[in-house]
């Protein structure tokens, strides 16, 4: 992590990553694309999504989930920042001539080999099936179906421990300890991901949220009665209501969301455990 002398106000609490490691080149231009923002708004321009909104605009680097060159060994390039994520991506050139990028796993530089094949060597950067992994390897960027590209965890520094193997199902621990079964025949990348020091940023003043296109986010209690449920009142006044709600009145605490019937129940085993206030 990177600290900032205190020369202004905001300068004071701010907390980045540090980016050292990262490639100071421009990104691939054959593997980017301008992606439209509808930054919370719908076809007819209304707000659908509030606290969004303006943000600095950026290209979408295009992501080879599937790292598809089967048997193909490629060399990193460089490690890169991505506006679109909160890891780190990798620019690999194949021996084929082709570049892509992928999610760059921690501890992965410049000039290091990988592969993705049925089996392949364990290190991190390597990718092969779930049911030639050995358990207790920590592993991200996993298909729920095989040939579909990677799914689960994505995300900066995570890392799913593969925790079983029967029959032609993985058994894997998530990160917030909920286990699940996924098919063996699906491929996974070892290692966990790049950036785990993510969640230390401290972003130290308003207007970099946003320029990320995070727009002010107003308190219930601050509104009037008409606005919101919380709304109204001589001074700090409570709640007044039984349960949490939203603006609109929709209970927003102690009601599950998840549906009933939810194709992905079966392959659950067991769910995460609730931390207890």
């Amino acid at each position: 992590m990177k600290k900032f002398k205190p020369i202004t106000p905001s300068k004071r609490h701010h907390i980045d990553i540090d980016r050292r490691v990262l490639s100071k080149e421009e990104p691939y231009k054959p593997l980017t694309k301008f992606v439209f923002r509808s930054v919370g708004r719908n076809n007819r321009g209304r707000i659908t999504m509030r606290h969004k909104g303006a943000g600095h605009k950026k290209l979408y680097r295009t992501i080879d989930f599937a790292q598809s060159k089967f048997g193909v060994a490629g060399k990193v390039e460089r490690i890169e920042y991505d506006p679109n994520r909160t890891c780190f991506i990798a620019l690999v050139l194949y021996k084929d001539g082709s570049r892509r990028y992928i999610l760059a796993p921690n501890g992965i530089k410049a000039g290091d080999s990988i592969i993705c094949d049925d089996k392949a060597e364990l290190k991190a950067g390597s990718r092969m099936r779930l049911k030639n992994i050995p358990i207790g390897t920590i592993v991200h960027n996993i298909e729920i179906k095989p040939g579909e590209g990677g799914k689960i965890g994505r995300s900066a520094g995570s890392g799913v421990s593969v925790f079983g193997q029967e029959g032609t199902y993985t058994y894997l621990k998530m990160p917030s300890t909920e286990v699940r079964k996924v098919p063996s025949e699906s491929f996974a990348s070892i290692g966990n991901l790049s950036n785990p020091e993510h969640s230390l940023i401290s972003v130290g003043k308003a207007g970099r949220s946003r320029n990320k296109g995070i727009r002010p986010h107003v308190r219930g209690s601050a509104m009037n009665a008409v606005d919101h449920p919380y709304g109204g009142g001589e001074g700090r006044a409570p709640r007044g209501t039984k349960r949490p709600k939203d603006k609109w009145g929709n209970i927003t605490g102690g009601r599950k969301t998840r549906k009933k019937t939810k194709y992905s129940d079966k392959l659950i085993i067991s769910r995460r455990k609730v931390k207890k206030r």
